[in-house]
């Protein structure tokens, strides 16, 4: 996905958790939103683990967005799944370990 495109860099993997870093306030996605005060919109942080996973998502069940993420942040994907095309993700943020967003969606 273009959109994507060095967006992100993983720094960590494993079975059910990804560490990834951010790029900088540059990265188009965040000229775009908001200028002077980026953040990474909540379809974005969907669109990252379902790239990862290789995903294609079909249906958002429940999306919970409880805090911004900023340009450079790292911030860490925990993947479980409740059935073979239904994923529930918790984002973290790695410096304080806050729950930032919940996403449950149903995949192809």
């Amino acid at each position: 996905m273009e959109l994507l495109k060095n967006l992100f860099e993983i720094l960590e993997k494993s079975e059910n958790h990804y560490k990834i870093q951010l790029a900088s306030k540059e990265h188009p996605i965040f000229k775009a939103h908001f200028p002077n005060n980026e953040l990474l919109p909540g379809f974005i942080q969907i669109d990252i683990i379902a790239n990862v996973l290789n995903h294609k998502v079909s249906t958002i069940v429940k999306a919970k967005f409880l805090s911004v993420i900023k340009p450079n942040d790292i911030i860490n994907y925990y993947v479980s799944n409740q059935n073979q095309s239904k994923y529930k993700i918790i984002i973290k943020n790695e410096n304080n370990n806050k729950k930032i967003s919940e996403i449950i969606y149903e995949s192809k």
